[in-house]
């Protein structure tokens, strides 16, 4: 009997335990997807913000009480309860405010869907909210070891000038994303020229960069100072659609009054017919300029948005081309005429 009498002892911390991971199962596995279930027939987005921060959290925190219930179980030293009793204190912070910081994120995002504007969807704000929590979990877990803070507040309020001189890159970086995002110029999404040439759409404004997905495919990395400050053109702004300019030249024997009837004619079919056209909207051209060898005239589509005015000139270039052959307009070649003139001979015989 006395062999046994150890086995008895462990038996309710390993129960504790391992009840505590089999019920955290159960809830992540079984419960919570029920909640998951009833929440989607409501019309708050939040349910669903809170279910994904917490899955994985559950297991976790019913584990920890069930070490909590197990070594209360079992007769150990004060000092090894105590310095036990702490661990599982900050693992209960840190997993509190993990899973806090994902809510106020999630929810910091669900807001900037709805509201849009200043509030745009960027990782800037989501992880600035994130950072914010956790330095607050930090502090909680300090003071929960016993540990003053108010020193730390001070050393931090003193060197806080030291880090700000060291980090003037990084700040301003910073700031410059939030000016970014403030003054509602840009926005994720957004196809965008800056001054260098390159050009695609925003795909995210993080603390120190923007990123801008271009045309081909290839991510280009822009340094949110150097953004703020430099001159770029936002396609997407103050709407996505746009005028698409096309300019084409005819001979000098040419009815303008004919060209212009036919090319109108063309451009509404392109209007009407091609994906990305705005079906509706009233095409036109405007003659300027005699050139050397045509008159040259340019004509005037829109597009839904930028990626599709490429199509767009495609099909508009094509099938002028083709209505041109029919109906006799030429397009003529450049020409150019060169007049020589015979040097007169010294002689006169």
């Amino acid at each position: 009997m006395t062999d046994l009498t150890p086995l008895h002892q462990y038996f309710p911390p390993f129960a504790f335990i391992l009840g505590g991971l089999v019920l955290g199962w159960v809830f992540d596995r079984f419960i919570l997807h029920e909640i998951k279930k009833i929440a989607a027939r409501t019309k708050w987005e939040g349910h669903d913000v809170i279910i994904r921060a917490i899955q994985g959290m559950v297991v976790l925190w019913f584990a920890l009480a069930g070490v909590y219930g197990a070594l209360h179980s079992v007769e150990i030293k004060p000092v090894v309860l105590n310095t036990s009793l702490k661990i599982l204190r900050v693992i209960v912070i840190l997993s509190v405010t993990i899973a806090v910081a994902r809510i106020c994120a999630g929810f910091v995002n669900l807001y900037s869907k709805r509201a849009g504007g200043v509030f745009v969807t960027t990782s800037l704000f989501s992880n600035i909210t994130k950072i914010i929590v956790f330095v607050i979990g930090f502090l909680v877990i300090l003071d929960a070891l016993g540990i003053s803070i108010t020193p730390m507040l001070t050393a931090l309020g003193v060197g806080g000038l030291a880090v700000a001189l060291a980090l003037q890159d990084t700040l301003s970086n910073l700031f410059a994303g939030i000016h970014i995002i403030a003054s509602r110029k840009l926005r994720p999404g957004d196809y965008i020229r800056i001054e260098s040439g390159d050009e695609g759409h925003v795909t995210d404004i993080t603390w120190r960069n923007t990123t801008i997905r271009a045309f081909a495919n290839n991510m280009i990395v822009v340094p949110n100072a150097k953004l703020s400050s430099s001159v770029f053109t936002n396609f997407y702004m103050p709407e996505t659609r746009m005028a698409v300019p096309v300019t084409v030249g005819v001979s000098y024997a040419s009815d303008l009054e004919k060209v212009e009837r036919v090319t109108v004619e063309v451009a509404r079919e392109v209007m009407s017919e091609v994906d990305g056209g705005v079906p509706g909207s009233e095409p036109f051209l405007r003659y300027h300029t005699f050139g050397d060898s045509s008159i040259v005239f340019t004509v005037y589509l829109h597009a839904r948005e930028y990626n599709d005015l490429y199509l767009i000139k495609h099909e508009f270039v094509k099938r002028l081309h083709r209505r041109y052959q029919e109906v006799g307009i030429e397009i003529p070649f450049p020409i150019r005429r060169i007049y020589m003139k015979q040097k007169e001979k010294e002689d006169n015989s």
